[in-house]
């Protein structure tokens, strides 16, 4: 089949959970399928990249720039959502017009709710050269993200305005949602929670999940007893996109509620943060005893085979974490909140541990700083969870089961109501 990919940027190198996501199908496809890809970057980025040869055309427009003036006015006043609109491009939707005028596809898949808007707008005007059928791969349900992030920062009276601003996006989220789902063939949702949310929209959606994955060849456990770092055996990584609002508020709370009960408990134990582009709140983390921040790493492994722990302190968002199933893979000892391990089919007890509330967050990482054998138990069962139901090569053929139902004429153009 001839697949037209749509992504938010180039999925190469797979630093973050889209290029993630986007790499690895993209990767298993290739060698079946002829792939055109459309992002939004430079073209540099594509030196030595392996897209060149997994892709047979990639067109990639400049990614937009938008001020904060702009963005302020738009929050406000336009009637799609913010994601709808942080990359709104003429240029892409003039390229992606371009390649449909030029290539009868297959299918088109929409990699995320960010580049809907270009797709909204072209299915509008070319509705003969629609695609046979249209995916929508959904990443987050996102109103139902921007909700949680609701009821949580407004309980918190100095983020009043951030609960504000999530209350606007995610009513219309749930507007926009909808009109893209409703304009796709079939929608993919990453976990079961996200498909019900999803589906809550409307009773015409069903969206199909196939959640998130890893690489269980190149997350791999490590070998005891190799690591320098001091004091190794009392250590807690946290990975991730450090200005991902989830994120920043998961830093906060471990840093703020968790870390001074777990140090209380077991004096020596920190934590390291690790990802790139910290927030100004996070970075001034590192100026607190046993906090480390380490920024842009080229590679999250060796921070996550150095640790004792892997912590997931999330308490907002949707979706399923691919730095949850990274540790996995390589059989961390995890605890988590619910949240951090939704849609991922763990047990609690097993391959995880789940705590919401501070106490219990910091008790469940102080007992196994304090037995190894069982933080080693509980990474084992998760690195067999991660192999038996999480490993890309089993998870992207899924996606080839939803390519050939998109054989009914073409849609009528959809409005957003």
């Amino acid at each position: 089949m001839r697949l037209l990919f749509l992504t938010p940027q180039l999925p190469y190198p797979p630093h973050q959970g889209t290029t993630l996501r986007n790499f690895n199908i993209l990767s298993q496809l290739a060698p079946r399928h002829e792939i055109h890809l459309l992002t939004l970057g430079a073209p540099d980025e594509l030196n030595d990249s392996p897209l060149n040869e997994l892709c047979a055309r990639i067109e990639i427009a400049p990614s937009p720039v938008r001020t904060t003036a702009q963005r302020a006015f738009e929050t406000f006043f336009h009637p799609q959502p913010d994601m709808a609109r942080r990359l709104h491009s003429p240029a892409l939707s003039a390229k992606l017009a371009a390649l449909l005028n030029e290539n009868r596809y297959d299918v088109a898949q929409i990699e995320g709710i960010e580049m809907a808007s270009a797709w909204l707008d072209a299915a509008n005007t070319l509705p003969a050269r629609r695609p046979s059928t249209v995916v929508f791969d959904d990443h987050n349900a996102e109103w139902t993200l921007q909700k949680t992030a609701y009821d949580t920062d407004r309980a918190n009276p100095g983020r009043l305005h951030a609960a504000l601003y999530s209350w606007i996006q995610f009513n219309k989220l749930k507007r926009f949602e909808r009109t893209v789902c409703l304009a796709s063939d079939a929608v993919v949702a990453v976990s079961p929670q996200d498909a019900d949310a999803i589906a809550s929209l409307d009773p015409r959606i069903k969206p199909v999940v196939i959640p998130n994955g890893v690489d269980c060849e190149l997350y791999v456990p490590s070998f005891e007893g190799v690591c320098a770092k001091p004091h190794a055996e009392l250590s807690v990584v946290f990975t991730g996109k450090m200005d991902f609002r989830p994120n920043v508020d998961a830093c906060l709370w471990f840093a703020n509620e968790v870390l001074p009960l777990l140090r209380a408990a077991v004096p020596l134990a920190h934590v390291s943060f690790v990802g790139q582009k910290p927030s100004p709140a996070v970075l001034a983390l590192r100026e607190r005893p046993g906090v480390e921040v380490t920024g842009f790493v080229p590679d999250t492994r060796p921070y996550i085979a150095d640790a004792a722990v892997f912590a997931v302190p999330l308490r907002m968002g949707s979706g399923t974490r691919l730095k949850v199933l990274e540790a996995m893979a390589m059989g961390k000892a995890i605890v988590s909140t619910t949240f951090g391990v939704s849609g991922i089919e763990s047990t609690n007890g097993h391959d995880v541990i789940i705590a919401d509330e501070a106490r219990a967050f910091a008790d469940a990482i102080a007992a196994l700083l304090r037995h190894p054998d069982r933080a080693r138990e509980l990474g084992a069962n998760a690195r067999k969870l991660a192999e038996e139901k999480y490993d890309w090569r089993k998870l992207v053929p899924r996606f080839q089961a939803l390519y050939s139902i998109g054989q009914a004429p073409p849609r009528a153009p959809i409005s957003e109501t």
